[in-house]
């Protein structure tokens, strides 16, 4: 581990700012601490994290084309290759976009306010290793700050040439007071990937993300998202997930002023190896505050979904609206579902809730349609799309939502 430190400071990194090495130094010292993560490790008990240090696979590229979920969307279009990043001219208004590592190398820049401070803030209740090693090693991602209203979505499509690529990126974003601000990400960055995205919503501002990981059926993706809630301000998440052979998305997201608003949600749909792990962590601090956990997992042939879900209410929270919901389809009998959802309270006057639920096709609806005519694999696909109804909902664009349905049914059509 004590490598890490030595080559936070080489291999492109030699020329960054001060700030930027210290930290990488800060984070490499922490990571040395407490070393990468166990089986025995009370949130990894369900995921192994051998998978996300081994050396990555020789992957085929499979399946639909992600990135034609966001067709008809009008948005700023950002292209990585192999981790490395192509801006385009930017010609929205509020809106200020670079390559992570020129931010990196600014020593006056505003990134220093927010790269590696909510990432390592998160660290307080439950260590989060592999987005310490990512402060370490990640040299591209973007550094985004929108100062008002940006009117187009930023759109980054992902592609890898490599079929065998190990991949860090890391984007840093500010959402300045009663901005607004809409990132969608789509493609295959790599046979393994650790991504982290830190986010700062100030008050009033608004932020909303969705990010469809698919195509590649080996893919081992270890993504983190940390995000801060200013007063009155929004935060809307979405992840779907189609193929991989092994990913786990954990969110920590902090609730600083009143009357913050954060929905996190989730769809995952695999089969065979796949093994997929929603972690999430919301913390509400401001009062008259509301968040939403929202994950339903479709599983057959032997998959293994997981969802470890918490919600910390602390004193001064009143008013805190904390719903917390996971459910699975299970669509046959060597498939698994393992939740672990938890309430910390230490608020009177709060209206929190968790439910998980696991079960397989109801055979009513199955027969009643199949009386129609209508034919079973059809039957089935129809049923399906139904338990996920709920989660699609918490996409607020139509265009968005629509297009992760496609997404979805082409799926079920291609593994009947």
């Amino acid at each position: 581990m004590a490598q890490l430190g030595k080559e936070a400071e080489t291999g492109g990194m030699s020329d960054e700012s001060a700030w930027a090495r210290d930290a990488r130094r800060d984070a490499a010292d922490r990571l040395d601490a407490t070393g990468l993560p166990k089986r025995k490790d009370e949130y990894w008990k369900f995921t192994r994290p051998d998978g996300f240090m081994t050396p990555s696979v020789e992957a085929d590229l499979l399946g639909k084309e992600t990135s034609t979920v966001y067709r008809g969307v009008d948005r700023v279009k950002v292209k990585c290759v192999d981790g490395k990043f192509k801006i385009p001219a930017n010609g929205q208004k509020h809106l200020q976009m670079q390559r992570l590592s020129e931010a990196l190398r600014d020593d006056g820049h505003w990134a220093e306010s927010l790269f590696a401070k909510l990432e390592s803030r998160a660290q307080k209740y439950v260590p989060r290793p592999f987005a310490v090693l990512n402060t370490t090693r990640a040299i591209e991602g973007l550094a985004i700050r929108a100062s008002g209203p940006v009117a187009n979505p930023v759109g980054v499509n992902y592609r890898r040439k490599s079929r065998l690529s190990d991949v860090f990126v890391r984007h840093v974003i500010k959402v300045e007071s009663g901005a607004s601000l809409t990132f969608l990400e789509a493609g295959p960055a790599a046979a393994r990937l650790n991504k982290v995205i830190e986010v700062d919503i100030a008050d009033g501002g608004t932020f909303r993300h969705v990010c469809i990981q698919g195509r590649d059926h080996e893919r081992f993706h270890a993504g983190h998202v940390f995000a801060r809630l200013g007063e009155s301000s929004s935060l809307k998440s979405f992840t779907l997930t189609a193929n991989g052979k092994l990913t786990r998305n954990e969110f920590v997201v902090e609730l600083d002023g009143d009357r913050g608003r954060a929905h996190i949600s989730g769809a995952a749909i695999g089969d065979g190896e796949f093994h997929h792990d929603d972690t999430v962590f919301v913390e509400h601090t401001g009062a008259h505050c509301e968040s939403r956990q929202v994950f339903k997992k479709v599983l057959r042939n032997g998959a293994t979904g997981v969802f470890q879900g918490k919600v910390l209410v602390n004193p001064g929270a009143q008013k805190t609206d904390g719903y917390q919901i996971s459910q699975a389809l299970l669509l046959d009998e060597d498939s698994q579902f393992l939740a672990k959802p938890e309430l910390e309270i230490y608020a009177d006057d709060v209206a929190c809730s968790h439910g998980s639920t696991c079960g397989a096709l109801d055979g009513d609806a199955l027969f009643y349609l199949r009386s129609r005519g209508i034919p079973l694999a059809d039957a089935k696909n129809i049923l399906t799309m139904s338990f996920l109804a709920d989660v699609l909902s918490e996409i607020d664009d139509e265009r968005l939502a629509t297009g992760v349905a496609e997404l979805l049914e082409d799926w079920l059509s291609r593994h009947r």
